[in-house]
Order: structure tokens, then C-alpha cells, then sequence
């Protein structure tokens, strides 16, 4: 199976799709300031230690909640300014989620990347927004989509002229409040754009609280060591100081003790499957 070649350039000197792997993470949503750089931090110290990339992850909104009455946000001004001091204090690339196509200018002054949310893979103007940003942008594959499709998600950023794009996994939908990897889509995806692995969100069970979602974060390592060793490009995971008080998927965010382990693991299981990447029984 032939894989893209074309990297995604977030700054000079973090491309994902070279040969080290690029770490998106951060807590699932902005709460605050000391929160965001206490997690900044460490991660950054963490990744730097085993080899990866590091681009910073938080939420400048939460749109998709399963119930209005959940956390959503400190505001869109707050949070891009704790976005932005957070990227100059550390010295890292940042990424947030867009919602609405009017929101894709003004996020991409203060982001390197632009996430696409996975129920939102399909929305053309959204995506050509994005794109047309100039800024890199990462889609998540949806729940409902097969990973063949999404190649026309990365057709319409590239209409744009705009060549930085990449995919992410993040498990399809099966019966309800329950989602599974289909280790198959990431080489298949990875035909299209370089592509990252969602470790938070495979294991969340969406809307599985009664009102809020689930998790199981008991399987986090087990699904990232197995698309580690598919030779992906790169990761994708939410951590907080106490999860079980964060405002968001606190269920399954990693600790964020256990992220230097986490990370160590993960480099030994990617590096290993790089070896093997090219390896066919055709």
C-alpha cells in the first residue's frame, strides 16, 4: 500500500511526516491559564526527553457538547489569549478546533493549526475556510465515515492550494455509546495525507453518562502501542492534572503523571514500527 509522501510543515522544524513523530496534546478544553501551562510544561519536557515533536492542544471552545448545560468555554477572546501566551512562554506551535467557517481567520492569527472536528469532516465550506487560511489543517475522521472517503476531505483543503493537511483517526461509532478502532484505516488514510492517532478519543464512549460522555482510558495504551506500530506520523492525546475534575472527557483524558511513561512507551512501539512500515506480503 503506497503512502503519501507530502508533509504537513507546522513551523520550521516540526514537520509531521518526516522521521520523528509530532505529540498534539494539552487539556481537552482551555480553563485556564495556569492550568494550560502547567500541562504545557511538562509535556513539553516529557517530549522533548523522548524524541517527539511537541505542538500544544486545547479547546478554545467546546461545541459539541452532549448537553447544553456542560462546560463549553471561558469565551473566545480568553481563550486565544491563553493560547497565545501559552505558545510564547513554551516556545511551541498550538492547535484548537474551529466550528464555524467565520471563526477560521481569526483563530489562525494566534494557531499553527487548525483541527477540524470529526462530526464536521464533510462541511466544504468549513474545511475550504481553513484551508484558505494558509495555516496547516488537521481533520478528524468522522465516526461515520470510512477511511477511503476521507481523501475528499483532503481534496477540498488542497483546492485551496494549501498542501498542509493531515488526517486523524479516532475510532467509528458501533451500535451506541461505543466507539472502535479499525487499526486498517491508518494505513489506508495515510495513501492521502500523513496521519495522526486520536489516542483520547478511541477509548471515550460518547454520550455514555447520561448526558455526558464516557470513557475507557484502561485501553489507551493498548490502542496506541498497536497504531504506534503501524508507523503513523503522529499523536494525539488530552491530559490533565485531575482528570476526574476537568471540565471536559474527564474520563478519558491520560493523567498527567503518567504522561512521561506514556510518551516513553510510545516512542519504543513507533520506532518499531517505522522499522517495519515498507514490510508487504505482496
Amino acid at each position: 500500500m503506497t503512502r503519501n509522501t507530502q508533509p504537513m510543515t507546522i513551523r520550521e522544524g516540526i514537520v509531521l511526516g518526516s522521521d520523528k513523530p509530532v505529540l498534539f496534546s494539552g487539556p481537552c478544553a482551555v480553563e485556564s491559564y495556569d492550568i494550560c501551562i502547567e500541562i504545557g510544561t511538562k509535556v513539553k519536557a516529557w517530549a522533548d526527553e523522548n524524541g517527539f515533536s511537541y505542538v500544544f492542544k486545547a479547546s478554545f471552545d467546546k461545541a459539541n457538547r452532549t448537553s447544553s448545560g456542560s462546560f463549553r468555554s471561558i469565551g473566545m477572546d480568553k481563550s486565544l489569549e491563553v493560547l497565545q501566551r501559552v505558545g510564547k512562554a513554551l516556545d511551541v506551535p498550538l492547535v484548537t478546533d474551529i466550528h464555524e467557517s467565520y471563526q477560521a481567520t481569526e483563530v489562525a492569527e494566534v494557531v499553527d493549526v487548525l483541527q477540524i472536528p470529526a462530526f464536521l469532516c464533510r462541511q466544504t465550506d468549513l474545511l475550504l475556510a481553513a484551508g484558505n487560511t494558509g495555516k496547516a489543517v488537521k481533520i478528524k475522521r468522522g465516526q461515520f465515515m470510512a477511511p477511503e472517503d476521507m481523501q475528499y476531505a483532503v481534496t477540498k483543503i488542497r483546492s485551496t492550494g494549501n498542501d498542509n493537511v493531515c488526517l486523524t483517526e479516532r475510532g467509528f461509532s458501533l451500535g451506541y455509546h461505543n466507539l472502535v478502532v479499525d487499526m486498517r484505516g491508518l494505513p489506508i488514510m495515510r495513501q492521502f495525507a500523513p496521519v495522526v492517532f486520536d489516542v483520547t478519543h478511541s477509548v471515550q464512549q460518547p454520550g455514555g453518562q447520561g448526558g455526558t460522555s464516557g470513557g475507557q482510558r484502561e485501553f489507551a495504551p493498548i490502542l496506541a502501542r498497536a497504531a504506534a506500530a503501524t508507523g503513523i506520523d503522529g499523536f494525539f492525546i488530552e491530559t490533565h492534572p485531575e482528570p476526574a475534575k476537568a471540565l471536559s472527557d474527564g474520563p478519558n483524558l491520560i493523567p498527567l503523571h503518567r504522561m512521561g511513561e506514556f510518551l516513553a512507551m510510545l516512542k519504543e512501539a513507533w520506532s518499531l514500527g517505522r522499522k517495519y512500515q515498507d514490510f508487504s506480503v505482496q
